[in-house]
């Protein structure tokens, strides 16, 4: 085979590196063979630009599993293919240390949150808006709402938002945050939000319509937002445009902001759908079930049980492919509800949530595409009297993981508690801290515990500032120091309408938890209190807090 020339060689390859782009691997799959391993290798030290690196890469591991005059055979062509799509991340020429090692000296401190607000079931005919809260202790507005920025729409039920992280490196803590995706839960519409022109004044800069939504991708009710590690922006949906179960993702454009389409492949979409977190390094992303929102929507029946309203499925992806590979049954409805990997982007291992259960599961890489689960923290259900059910499960709605991975938080929605588990052994974390910020077991409330395993009494109700506090912790945000938890108390408009009425009369309010980071321990902070029933168009329902400088549950480390 005929030799080229050192700078020949270097200029082809560029030029596949802008067609792998445009037109993916078909044309390079071809070329390949014409492409001695030699000059791959005696070139490598010499190429400039990270796909150019990466088309490289690839070749040589083509080379090293088939080749003939004649090219590649298929199994290569199907494993060339899916490295190619792997490795297309973005560069990032300035690499600092992953964010999950940072020392907390250095971590930047949180001075405003931004919460979605919901004036759904409220009574209340007035549009979903996003706040922005002040949490420097040194503002004279600390603790308070500065800015509200209304949505065009009413009943869209603002509920999950995530950060569109552009084409930066994942492992940059410093990356500045500059939009803010806001999808709706029951309208399906799109927000997304400038914060990065004014961060104490977000603006609406692009909206995606429902009709959009419904006609492109046939996906509805829209949940958890993550980046991709392309830039593009990933959202989950829980159904249809008619709220049938429906499990997936549609994919928006990380620059331009529109719609792409769907991500996985349409013969594998799960039945049901809600949180998703992946690691890149593995190769994985993995998905939670949720509940069909046409019934689920109309409140928590128990009728409903044992019919499939409530999902029991965990999915594993192959990130790469967007193929399922993987499914485990966590029991009828069990609910899986968050997920979230170790932020150590090395570890192969993290949680997942069931709602109705009670159980947190931990899941793991055990061989080299293979995963498994395992009971990690079973809540046990009270037994109790003037409830629903004769039996009350603790819920847990929402898990967060610290960045230094030594700690695991769930906050159980109808118990009303947040626990701190301590993960030197991540396959049994050991509870080191918790405490009660509302729920529907308090003392004088209309449920009366009959049976308990864990408490000998039922908890008193918590006042902040002289405002009592309604309701259950319902999610969660972590600082990226550890040492700050902030919670709010809506769930989902519907189910609070149900089994907090108060909340929903009353408003809903955001709380800070000091955390113990050396030993383990939460205590409530007296001093913080943003409290949404005093807002102007009267009270609302907060569930998701983002910080503009980062927090525990956006990026993911690549």
């Amino acid at each position: 085979m005929k030799s080229r020339s050192s700078s020949s060689f270097i200029s082809q390859l560029h030029a596949a590196a802008s067609r792998l782009v445009s037109s993916g691997a078909d044309e390079l799959i071809q070329q390949k063979a014409a492409w001695p391993r030699e000059e791959i290798s005696g070139f490598r030290e010499d190429l400039s630009g990270a796909a150019t690196l990466i088309i490289a890469d690839s070749f040589l591991e083509v080379h090293s599993v088939s080749s003939s005059s004649d090219g590649i055979e298929d199994s290569s062509i199907g494993l060339y293919r899916c490295r190619v799509q792997c490795y297309q991340y973005p560069s990032c020429p300035d690499v600092v240390k992953p964010k999950c090692y940072q020392p907390c000296s250095e971590a930047p401190k949180e001075e405003l949150a931004y919460v979605t607000c919901t004036y759904r079931e409220t009574c209340i005919n007035q549009p979903d808006f996003l706040a922005t809260i002040d949490l420097n202790p040194r503002s004279p507005h600390y603790c308070q709402v500065i800015h509200r920025l209304p949505v065009p729409n009413l009943k869209d039920e603002l509920h999950c938002s995530g950060w569109s992280a552009g084409k930066v490196c994942f492992d940059n803590i410093t990356t500045k945050k500059n939009k803010l995706i806001l999808p709706c839960l029951i309208s399906s519409r799109i927000y997304v939000v400038d914060v990065g022109t004014q961060c104490r004044g977000p603006t609406v800069c692009k909206m995606i319509e429902p009709v959009d939504v419904f006609w492109k991708c046939n996906k509805g009710h829209l949940s958890v937002v993550h980046s991709l590690p392309n830039g593009d922006i990933l959202i989950a949906n829980m159904g249809d445009a008619a709220g049938h179960g429906k499990g997936g993702f549609i994919v928006l454009d990380g620059e331009t902001f529109e719609l792409k389409g769907n991500w996985e492949h349409e013969c594998e979409v799960p039945p049901t759908g809600y949180d998703f977190w992946y690691q890149p390094r593995h190769n994985v992303l993995i998905s939670t079930a949720g509940m069909v929102p046409r019934i689920a929507g109309r409140g928590f029946n128990p009728d409903d049980l044992k019919k499939g309203v409530f999902g029991r499925r965990l999915n594993v992806w192959n990130l790469s492919c967007r193929t399922l590979t993987q499914c485990f049954d966590l029991g009828e409805d069990s609910l899986p509800l968050s997920v979230k990997f170790l932020h150590n982007p090395d570890a192969a291992e993290g949680y997942v949530s069931c709602a109705l259960s009670g159980v947190i599961y931990r899941f793991y890489k055990c061989e080299a595409n293979s995963w498994a689960v395992e009971e990690a923290i079973q809540i046990p259900a009270k037994d109790v009297s003037g409830w629903i059910l004769p039996k009350m499960p603790a819920f847990p709605s929402d898990l967060v993981i610290s960045l230094d991975d030594k700690y695991l938080y769930v906050c159980n929605w109808l118990h009303g508690d947040i626990r701190q588990y301590e993960l030197s052994r991540t396959c049994k974390p050991r509870l080191v801290g918790q405490v009660f910020v509302g729920g529907s077991i308090l003392r004088g409330g209309p449920v009366t515990v009959c049976r308990d395993e864990e408490l000998k009494c039922q908890p008193e109700p918590l006042v902040i500032k002289c405002k009592r506090v309604y309701g259950g912790p319902a999610k969660i945000q972590l600082s990226v120091d550890g040492k700050r938890l902030y919670v709010t108390n809506s769930f989902y408009s519907t189910w609070d309408k149900q089994f907090y009425p108060n909340v929903v009369k009353e408003g809903s309010v955001m709380l800070q938890i000091d955390v113990d980071t050396e030993k383990g321990g939460l205590t409530v902070n007296k001093n913080f209190l943003v409290d949404f029933g005093k807002e102007p168009c009267g009270p609302c329902l907060a569930h998701d807090i983002r910080f503009p400088c980062g927090d525990s549950t956006s990026d993911i480390s690549a």
